[in-house]
């Protein structure tokens, strides 16, 4: 293979956030990946580093230039150019939008299971959080979307926003053209703006698309903010670099505003660069990730049907996540995953950090190379045993 993904990379000596803990541990929960970004764009990144000056940076044409292009090519959405504002992360955006588009008090609608900063980034704005939640097929061991629930949620005069995770974290759940036209038209019904999180777009199984909720149709274009970055796909979070990409121009106005005034527009020498190296350069790379992802997420599934019965691997089309069930196990998701933790070594997020709908799942990174994953699904199959037999020998 042209690239590297089995070789494990020493992340202890960088700072690295997922790797803070003791040397014991293993650390598979943070959503960043322990392999290697593209060489294209190392090699890019590091002809602007010899160049040895770090000034204020600019967004250049180029960069707007990628992003169009990108979409178009990748995700087949036609946009032009000048709907796309910088900005350096994705959940900076999300707190700012939410900040320019509700008032204090209002209502954001969220589906959980989903990303646990979306509570933060509505509550921390003097906002509140309107659940309206997945339902989950245990039979399928798959998710859908509640049409009526979710009327009943948009009808609320209080909710003014709905925020949307397309593809969705943490379930890997690729929304249909038809479930989000369902969400488009909702929301325009009732005066509800929709902010969409795709920031796992680009990582997806090899040969699945999915659909951007900006091209379901014009009301979806017309009343939608979407927040993206290749920080995700490349791993590249730690430069701080992402994109809001709002095709109604007096909508894109307000929020282009409020980024500004927020000093949360403006890029690092290497943020923007990264972003433009990744989507002009980084395609081959990023299919080859995805064909290691999917040999990965089918490895781990068979050895946790195979030697951990008590749990049940969720389905994915997207992302690096692997989503899973342990309710034969334990209701108690936090209580499990501190077990691990202190048992194994092995730190994975439970569910219930993603709202009281993932209570009694577990959410695992496989981002890694095989010889890691399969130390983690080790310690895994151990502590899953140890954990039964301490709550069998607890039975009166």
């Amino acid at each position: 293979m042209k690239y590297d993904f089995e070789t494990p990379v020493n992340r202890r000596n960088e700072y690295a956030l997922k790797w803070s803990g003791p040397e014991t541990e293993l650390p598979m929960w943070v959503a960043d990946m322990d392999f290697r970004t593209a060489p294209e764009i190392t090699e890019g990144l590091l002809e602007t580093v010899r160049e040895g000056i770090f000034g204020y940076t600019g967004i250049p044409r180029i960069w707007y230039q990628a992003y169009r292009d990108w979409w178009h090519q990748e995700h087949g959405l036609s946009v032009s150019e000048d709907c796309f504002v910088f900005v350096s992360g994705v959940v900076p955006a999300l707190s700012s939008i939410v900040r320019r588009i509700t008032l204090p008090n209002e209502k954001v609608c969220i589906m959980p299971p989903v990303y646990g900063i979306f509570w933060n980034s509505v509550e921390n704005q003097g906002r509140r959080v309107l659940e309206c939640p997945l339902v989950y097929h245990r039979e399928t061991l798959s998710y859908s979307m509640d049409p009526q629930k979710l009327e009943e949620c948009l009808r609320d005069p209080q909710c003014t926003m709905l925020i949307l995770c397309n593809p969705h974290n943490p379930t890997g759940q690729i929304w249909s053209r038809e479930d989000l036209k369902t969400v488009a038209d909702l929301a325009e019904k009732h005066g509800v703006t929709v902010v969409s999180d795709e920031i796992h777009c680009d990582i997806t199984l090899p040969g699945r698309a999915y659909t951007p909720f900006a091209g379901v149709s014009e009301s979806a274009r017309r009343n939608s903010i979407t927040c993206m970055s290749a920080s995700k796909a490349f791993n590249l979070a730690g430069l701080h670099s992402a994109a809001v990409m709002i095709p109604n121009p007096h909508l894109r106005q307000r929020i282009s505003r409020g980024l500004n005034n927020e000093e949360l527009a403006e890029s690092s020498t290497l943020g923007a660069r990264s972003a433009v190296l990744a989507l002009t350069r980084g395609r081959d790379w990023l299919l080859a990730l995805r064909e290691t992802l999917q040999k990965n997420r089918m490895l781990a599934s068979r050895f946790i049907r195979e030697e951990i019965p008590g749990i049940l691997p969720v389905p994915a089309e997207a992302t690096y996540l692997l989503w899973a069930d342990i309710g034969n196990i334990t209701a108690d998701d936090q209580k499990f995953a501190a077990f691990l933790r202190t048992e194994t070594g092995l730190r994975i997020s439970p569910g219930s950090g993603f709202g009281n709908a993932g209570r009694g799942f577990i959410r695992i990174n496989l981002a890694c190379p095989e010889t890691t994953l399969m130390d983690g699904l080790a310690r895994l199959r151990d502590g899953t045993e140890r954990f039964a037999q301490k709550m069998k020998s607890r039975e009166p």
